[in-house]
């Protein structure tokens, strides 16, 4: 099996200890033959898509969270080319999605001896993701933790843990206007979500979705998130039954535009946060991704 990997330096496993000599290494005792990279100090899109362009391999494969396999997945769309995951990143939850081991001996196998599934794509404003995209409080907490993501001991931990409680009692609402499947809605949140499928709902199973490659979007919206709700939140997610909450809004979407007063909303999709000029259009391609997957024998 001849590859082309490209390696997120960034991610959390490979930044602590999983290194990209001791994933190569791994490959090649597979029976898998990684092809070098030619510039590997440029820009992450920049060397996944000269890695995609590659001639005669059988798989372009990345090792790296959730924003890294986005990233790939639009280098992808619509081609032969399968993607292959090696999951290094904080949450993982594409690869918990579609079964892909976390251990990273086990995720290599899976390479080796998987099949090929292909599932939906979603877009906003040209824009890639295969999870989710999400509006509101989870965008600046996010931008929060990385700031303290590479600092260590006690101290950094207290404040991180310190902005996300001043966040949840400070951030204010959002108001959009939007159309879902031509009707005309306004939302005021502190949460939206734009889901590829849908979130089960089972005891212990938090955010994993069902299908993902049915067409379909899910829009989410949370009014209000304080830590009371927060708490409430969670509880659901940990007994399967979170999905009726008062607090939570859920629609079905084939179409969705979303607009603002404002000529910008920071979006994040799949964990990566941007800004994204208005109206964010969400469009879904299906089926368009293809990947690699364990067997159903092999699958956790």
């Amino acid at each position: 099996m001849r590859i082309a990997l490209v390696i997120n330096v960034a991610s959390g496993a490979v930044a602590s200890g999983t290194t990209p000599e001791a994933i190569r290494e791994k490959l090649v005792a597979a029976g898998i033959e990684p092809l070098g990279e030619a510039d590997r100090g440029a820009a992450l899109p920049v060397r996944i898509a000269a890695a995609a362009s590659e001639p005669g391999i059988d798989a372009l494969v990345v090792a790296g969270g959730d924003g890294t396999i986005a990233c790939a997945a639009a280098a992808l769309v619509g081609k032969a080319t399968p993607l292959g995951i090696l999951p290094l990143g904080t949450l993982n939850l594409l690869a918990r999605d579609l079964g892909v081991p976390l251990d990273i001996d086990a995720a290599v196998a899976a390479l080796v001896s998987g099949t090929r599934r292909r599932i939906d794509v979603g877009e906003v404003n040209g824009r890639t993701f295969l999870i989710n995209s999400v509006l509101g409080l989870p965008a600046r907490v996010t931008r929060h933790r990385e700031v303290h993501r590479r600092q260590l001991g006690s101290r950094s931990l207290l404040r991180w843990i310190h902005g996300v409680l001043r966040h949840l009692v400070r951030y204010p609402r959002l108001t959009v206007t939007g159309t879902i499947d031509g009707v005309a809605r306004t939302w005021r949140f502190r949460l939206l979500a734009v889901v590829i499928g849908d979130y089960v709902e089972r005891p212990g199973h938090v955010l994993v979705r069902s299908p993902n490659d049915a067409g379909q979007l899910t829009l989410y919206v949370l009014s209000q998130l304080s830590l009371v709700r927060t708490l409430r939140l969670a509880l659901g997610f940990a007994l399967g039954d979170w999905r009726r909450l008062p607090d939570v809004e859920r629609l079905p979407a084939a179409n969705l535009t979303i607009a603002s007063e404002t000529r910008a909303l920071r979006v994040m999709n799949d964990g990566e946060v941007m800004l994204l000029p208005t109206p964010l259009r969400y469009r879904i391609h299906r089926r368009a991704l293809t990947v690699i997957v364990p067997g159903m024998g092999e699958r956790r």
